[in-house]
């Protein structure tokens, strides 16, 4: 059976003993876990000692978890089964260092995929690292501002009247984007300034490519605009989200969490929830401004053509 391993790192901003005590106490999982926020209504039981909690959802499949060992201060161990969508187990692992006052965090894990499944092997260890990150991202908030400012709701089905774009595309590495994308937008602000009466209003970032394994994107940063101009400059790129069938997924909360968002809409495109359409690429739309709005209060949409 095909092995996979991931390892994930993150640093906060708290003493190693408050940390800690998050850790090794599933009553303080929910508030953080990368996959618990993908669906409403999931059965979570946590057992009276907080060391033992199992999950059962339609979308986030079923399984438990125990702690089997715990140092006190840096280390804690865990027993990890998986019952839906497959059998299997793993072993899960926190890892704590003091680093002046600030605790940095190792999350790892070890198991094995189901022989069928060998030719996943990376793809699988690119997912599961990428719910390791947000998870690392939604915890360091938890434990440094007491809560996670990152809400999803399900808008659901409804018909997008499609529109013309102008804009820049990039490729670039995924964990590159948050300096990449400002630049993009700062640019095409400025070409908009110079025509106020071309934009639509509407910004988007429309993802032509996700490679989780080469850790690597691409999209195309634009806003929607009433014609396409004839003299742009040549840095820029112009094309059309063609009007269709789409499935939305609103994120609030601050942009480092909208990962929460993408993350829950790939998994219901993998579990047929929707059919999505080949040839029209998924894309975001700021619903909110981000230089009038606060970072916590971010609405963002997620978008899936669909068939």
């Amino acid at each position: 059976m095909p092995k996979i391993n991931v390892i994930r790192s993150a640093t906060i901003n708290s003493p190693i003993d408050s940390v800690y005590s998050k850790l090794n106490d599933f009553n303080h999982w929910a508030s953080w876990s990368p996959w618990l926020i993908m669906e409403d209504g999931v059965t979570v039981n946590i057992a009276e000692d907080a060391k033992y909690y199992s999950w059962k959802g339609s979308r986030v499949g079923e399984g438990n978890m125990s702690i089997t060992l715990e140092d006190g201060s840096n280390n804690i161990e865990y027993d990890l089964t998986f019952l839906k969508p497959w059998k299997s187990e793993a072993k899960v692992k926190f890892m704590l260092s003091d680093n002046n006052e600030r605790t940095t965090v190792t999350w790892s894990m070890d198991s094995k995929l189901p022989f069928f499944m060998f030719w996943m092997k990376k793809m699988m260890e690119g997912f599961i690292g990428m719910d390791y990150e947000r998870g690392l991202n939604m915890l360091k908030d938890y434990i440094e501002v007491g809560e996670v400012k990152s809400n999803l709701e399900w808008k659901g089905e409804s018909d997008f009247p499609g529109t013309q774009y102008i804009g820049i595309k990039t490729t670039c590495r995924i964990d590159k984007m948050d300096e990449a994308m400002p630049d993009d937008f700062a640019k095409i602000e400025l070409l908009i300034k110079n025509n106020e009466a071309l934009a639509t209003g509407a910004a988007y970032s429309i993802y032509h490519n996700w490679d989780i394994v080469k850790r690597q994107a691409t999209y195309t940063a634009c806003v929607g605009v009433t014609s396409i101009p004839e003299d742009l400059p040549e840095d820029f790129v112009s094309g059309e989200i063609p009007a269709t069938r789409v499935y939305t997924l609103r994120h609030t909360g601050k942009y480092d969490h909208l990962g929460n968002a993408w993350s829950t809409m790939m998994a219901m495109a993998r579990g047929k929830e929707f059919k999505t359409k080949r040839g029209i690429h998924p894309w975001e739309q700021y619903i909110t401004n981000p230089q009038e709005t606060e970072s916590d209060a971010h609405i963002t949409d997620v978008v899936f053509a669909i068939k």
